[in-house]
């Protein structure tokens, strides 16, 4: 008797819980499992088994009988997906891959098992690594800060909160765009705005017993919207951020109260650029930056951050990977929808065209690069200065960027600078973690490879990776 096919549908199921609105840890509680078992599933590492399958009949009916309807189909794309990777050789042809699946699926379910989990424990090795190399954290978080626990939350969320996207939608349509609609939200709660005289101020004061909120003066009118957009989702979706911070994985009162604010300020963020609307004009501009600021009354960085969100299942924008990176080098915010990774600590690769771009503030700048695993981007960047409003303080100066995979070249407006026909700027995520060996802007040797000192022969670097 045949043994059973196994079913891989982490994909599925990662998108039925985000339509859910539910976080991993609630979504596990729900099923029955563990958070880990959970995320193995996600990561298509684990096939569903009986006892998951009948816990999503239990929960989820309709979703579970859409999953085993597509199987045959899932295997095949997973299938594709995993010989396609960029370290193995070229691919077989479609039709192979078909017959494979139909014919031997058990043998097609291990090769898609196996790649999951290389890919899984190379995410593993680089988080370890990392930590290793930076020495951050610190032993009551288990090597993660408060900031960092927030961030990975966000990136394990994949940028897209589903309850707080879609209630921040529906009320815009009540109450309208822009600072005037805002405004009247927050005065339906008795909330009164006022504009601080006194410097330095703080950006955004609020003093819940006389129902002030207090800006601050210096303010550029677009962060000036953001932090009234703020408020008004802090007050409007109290519950449904209370919900997600009670799911959250988080040890710490700071990691839950940086968690509060930075849902608030991706419901603001979702305010000020409602997801359908903004989706449509993003993609009949491809994605002209400029354009959507002037449409939307919003910032060049609130609108790449926003363009990064666009992750709602079934109505997905282009994949894009954003960052903004300060003076030092240092990454401040980071996400990626696509394979790009970013370095958790440190600095990144200096042939990365964000550095160039920090350097030269308000000059667009674009690159066609290539990460190690063949995979290729196309990427604008952009350096910025927040004032400070004052002489006797220096202004903020950082710079943010935007890519995507060079499959979505067509739709991504910047593409057109560049050549694509040459060859592209071999990047990689840090130094530390980089296995090229010929890079001529080295900092650091890889951090699994050796060296050999030649003490009568220099090069580019002292030292050879072998």
């Amino acid at each position: 008797m045949p043994r059973p096919t196994r079913l891989f549908a982490g994909e599925q199921l990662r998108a039925l819980r985000q339509s859910a609105g539910l976080n991993q840890a609630a979504m596990a509680a729900r099923l029955g499992l563990s958070v880990s078992y959970l995320s193995q599933l996600e990561s298509g590492i684990r096939p569903l088994t009986p006892a998951v399958t009948a816990a999503l009949r239990r929960n989820h009916p309709n979703a579970l009988a859409a999953i085993e309807d597509s199987a045959p189909a899932m295997r095949i794309a997973s299938l594709a997906e995993a010989l396609a990777d960029p370290l193995l050789p070229p691919a077989p042809p479609p039709e192979t891959i078909a017959r494979l699946a139909e014919e031997r699926p058990e043998i097609a379910d291990r090769i898609i098992a196996l790649h999951g989990a290389v890919r899984a424990a190379e995410e593993r090795l680089q988080m370890v690594e990392e930590t290793i190399s930076s020495g951050a954290g610190s032993p009551d978080t288990g090597g993660r800060m408060p900031w960092e626990s927030v961030r990975d939350w966000f990136h394990h969320a994949g940028n897209y909160v589903d309850p707080l996207d879609r209630a921040a939608e529906t009320l815009t349509e009540t109450l309208g765009l822009g600072e005037p609609a805002f405004v009247a939200g927050l005065a339906r709660h008795g909330i009164a705005i006022e504009t601080a005289s006194d410097d330095p101020a703080p950006l955004r004061s609020f003093d819940r017993a006389s129902g002030t909120l207090t800006l601050g003066g210096a303010l550029p009118p677009e962060s000036r919207r953001f932090l009234i957009a703020h408020q008004l989702a802090a007050i409007e979706f109290d519950g449904a951020i209370e919900a997600i911070v009670a799911g959250a994985p988080l040890t710490s009162d700071a990691a839950r109260n940086l968690l509060r604010i930075g849902l608030a300020n991706y419901a603001a963020g979702a305010l000020m650029m409602p997801y359908a609307t903004f989706r449509a004009a993003a993609r009949a501009a491809r994605h002209d930056i400029d354009r959507l600021c002037r449409s939307f009354g919003v910032s060049f960085e609130q609108c790449c951050h926003r363009l990064s969100t666009l992750q709602r299942p079934g109505e997905e924008g282009i994949p894009f990977y954003f960052c903004r990176v300060d003076m030092a080098g240092n990454i401040t915010k980071r996400h990626s929808a696509t394979r790009f990774q970013f370095a958790r600590f440190g600095g990144a690769c200096p042939l990365w065209i964000v550095h160039e771009a920090a350097a030269i503030p308000d000059r667009i700048v674009v690159q066609h690069a290539a990460t190690p695993d063949g995979v290729q981007y196309v990427s604008m960047a952009k350096g910025l200065v927040k004032p400070s409003g004052s002489f006797m303080r220096t202004p903020r100066r950082y710079a943010v960027t935007l890519g995507c995979e060079a499959e979505h070249a067509a739709d991504f407006v910047y593409a057109d600078a560049l050549d694509r026909h040459s060859a592209a700027t071999p990047i990689g995520i840090s130094c530390r973690l980089c296995p090229r060996d010929n890079c001529d802007q080295r900092a650091f040797p890889p951090a699994d490879r050796s060296i050999a000192v030649d003490p009568d022969l220099r090069g580019t670097v002292p030292y050879r990776i072998v």
